[in-house]
């Protein structure tokens, strides 16, 4: 492989920035003011404040500016990094003296606590500043080169953002430790490269400033991790290059192949995309659940069917066996999903293959929205697809101490979000994606420019040569069929433009300025090229008939069961909209019954939810392990699905996204 000094060289694609492409309008733009306006502040209000989060108090510690001792999980130092760039998100979308002000004060601080060598772990500089014995990577449940892996990240947004190099400095003193593990202490780095975060943050350094050694640093993180043996927890069992599956932690396994993506990026490694392209289909087409939820176990077990029972070990938040997806207890931690949406764009953007964005839409719109409130300030850990009363066994909240060394309370069977969480990773992470979701709207290429998503953006891009396109979108997408370009400005006619046909969809139409116009099949980039003029509209039409699903005949626990799609948006039923007397087991669909479309609100926030007229089933005697059917006549009454991502925002209930299935 030789490297070029042009970043993302084999890359079909580019993402657009914030000067090229934002939500503007319409549910996204909705989104990102409440981005913007409660979650980002709310996060912070957490991390500052030392009685509910050690984020910050921690640095300042090991600054030397307050006495202590560091609390927290040994992670928490990448999740403050992760609200901060969040923070310099929102900084690059909507300025903001004070916030610019505040970021380069804790760019300061956090750069005044790493150590000359870029070591930067608070943890471990607190304990040597109290005289307490403290060794650098003695334990990869430390989480260090995670950690550095987002301070990279952050510095490089800072800088581009901002022009500081405050953070950027601190950036390059990270990846410089990073090098000389590499070099020196190979089986130290191997055996701490967990949840490789520094994966995509040294490709980020080297986008950033041109040099090449963080791109051959990046090369290195493989050769270091094929030589380490490991186990299928960090996915390091196995040379990358001889995975065919995708076991292990779902967390780490993302994070990895989105790292590996962005250096096929750089290199054009024909082989490794292929192996990428080869897990990724194994995902999709066999693990992956109808809200694009990932990583179905509590715990797996590594290796999965192995002989040799003494060599079996526990893998927490696991990628489980081929259409192993329970329900009540299905764990989709919301940075796995996360992190299928940053494996997934890097692999939209290698190949430009409009299923990849089909399948980032499907988690946008649903397992990523469902992991933060409709008020934009309580937070999802898991991700289940069904939530009942009274389960006779407790399922790990984050936080067990069986996983992460920090108090928590007593769990509960019921579901919830919460403000804070004792693991706080999620939260940051889901703050930071939503604020930079702009970058996912669209990309740009030789070919012209790519509309990935829809739901309120504006467009405006310049090629090197001179030609320029701006669009804005109007429409009530996901509600609505009909979605609307209207160019708003043009030079030297324009690029082509390519608009996703959903993978979900079937008869969809377009015309431009009235006249109608070609459509390519589902899953693709319908193309069109023109001398584009201010005022000419594009008009799509995605027709959105209410869709009854069914499983794979191997995913046993939706056997006999349909779930119902509209668009891209899954649907679920609340027992918050179940009729007196019914409780969700009851709850039945009757094949070829109606499912009316209607305008409705959930805890004040509009949604288009779903009527229909639902089979009531028999009770049973609850207590009873089996029980007689009873030969009672099949009853029916109204019920009202209401979009997954809004469930859990009336209190405390039950839920599910799968339901039996009457003919």
């Amino acid at each position: 492989m030789t490297a070029t000094t042009a970043t993302r060289a084999h890359a079909r694609l580019r993402p657009l920035g914030a000067d090229s492409a934002r939500w503007a309008s319409g549910f996204w733009g909705d989104v990102h003011e409440r981005t913007r306006d409660v979650t980002i502040p709310q996060i912070w209000s957490s991390l500052s404040d030392p009685a509910v989060s050690a984020g910050l108090a921690n640095f300042r510690i090991a600054a030397g500016l307050e006495e202590g001792s560091h609390a927290g999980p040994p992670f928490m130092d990448g999740d403050f990094y992760k609200w901060l760039e969040a923070a310099i998100a929102r900084l690059e979308t909507d300025p903001d003296p004070e916030l610019a002000a505040r970021i380069e004060e804790i760019a300061r601080l956090i750069a005044s606590v790493q150590r000359e060598d870029g070591y930067l772990h608070t943890p471990t500089i607190i304990s040597t500043r109290n005289h307490e014995d403290a060794i650098a990577l003695a334990d990869r449940f430390n989480f260090e080169t995670y950690n550095l892996g987002h301070l990279i990240t952050a510095g490089v947004r800072h800088y581009e953002v901002t022009g500081s190099t405050t953070l950027l400095d601190a950036a390059r003193k990270a990846a410089a430790f990073l090098e000389d593990l590499a070099t020196n202490k190979p089986l130290e780095l191997a055996r701490s490269a967990i949840c490789p975060s520094h994966y995509m943050a040294v490709i980020d350094l080297y986008r950033a400033t041109g040099d090449e050694q963080y791109l051959r640093l990046s090369e290195a993180f493989i050769r270091v991790r094929d030589d380490f043996e490991g186990g299928d927890d960090n996915q390091d069992r196995v040379p990358v290059r001889e995975q065919t599956v995708v076991a292990g932690h779902a967390v780490r396994a993302n994070y990895l192949y989105a790292g590996l993506a962005d250096l096929v990026a750089e290199t054009g490694d024909e082989e490794l995309e292929a192996v990428l392209e080869n897990l990724w289909r194994d995902v999709v087409d066999t693990k992956l659940y109808i809200t694009g939820g990932a990583g179905a176990l509590y715990d797996g077990a590594s290796p999965d069917g192995s002989p040799w029972q003494n060599q079996i070990s526990r893998v927490h938040q696991a990628y489980g066996r081929a259409f192993q997806l329970p329900h009540t207890t299905a764990h989709n931690e919301s940075c796995a999903n996360i992190g299928l949406i940053l494996w997934g764009e890097r692999m939209l953007a290698l190949t430009g293959d409009a299923t990849y964005a089909d399948v980032i839409e499907q988690v946008a719109f649903n397992s990523l929205l469902s992991s933060i409130s409709l008020a934009g300030s309580e937070y999802f850990y898991t991700n289940a697809l069904r939530q009942v009363r009274d389960l006779p066994y407790p399922l790990r909240r984050p936080g067990d101490t069986a996983i992460h060394p920090v108090p928590v309370p007593p769990p509960s069977d019921e579901r919830l979000r919460e403000s804070y969480l004792s693991c706080f990773c999620c939260p940051p992470n889901i703050a930071r994606t939503l604020a930079r979701f702009h970058e996912r709207a669209a990309s740009i290429g030789e070919e012209g420019l790519f509309v990935h998503l829809y739901g309120g953006s504006t467009l405006d891009v310049t090629t090197d040569d001179g030609r320029r396109l701006a669009l804005r979108e109007d429409g009530d997408y996901p509600w609505s069929e009909q979605i609307r370009f209207t160019v708003t400005d043009a030079a030297a006619g324009g690029i082509p433009l390519h608009l996703r046909i959903p993978g979900w969809s079937s008869g969809a139409t377009l015309t431009v300025n009235g006249a109608a116009a070609p459509v390519t099949e589902p899953g693709t980039y319908t193309r069109i090229e023109r001398e584009w003029q201010v005022g000419d509209v594009v008009e799509l039409t995605l027709p959105m008939p209410v869709r009854v699903l069914r499983a794979h005949r191997l995913a046993e626990e939706a056997t006999n069961q349909v779930a119902v799609r509209r668009g891209p948006v899954v649907y679920c039923v609340e027992s918050a909209d179940l009729s007196e007397g019914v409780v969700l087991e009851q709850v039945a669909l009757r094949r070829g019954t109606a499912l009316t479309p209607v305008e409705a609100e959930v805890a004040g926030y509009r949604v288009i939810a779903l009527d229909t007229e639902a089979v009531v089933l028999p009770g049973s005697d609850e207590d009873a392990l089996y029980d007689d059917l009873a030969d009672t006549a099949l009853t029916t009454a109204p019920v009202r699905l209401i979009p997954y991502f809004a469930w859990g925002n009336r209190g405390a209930g039950e839920m599910s996204v799968w339901l039996p299935l009457v003919w």
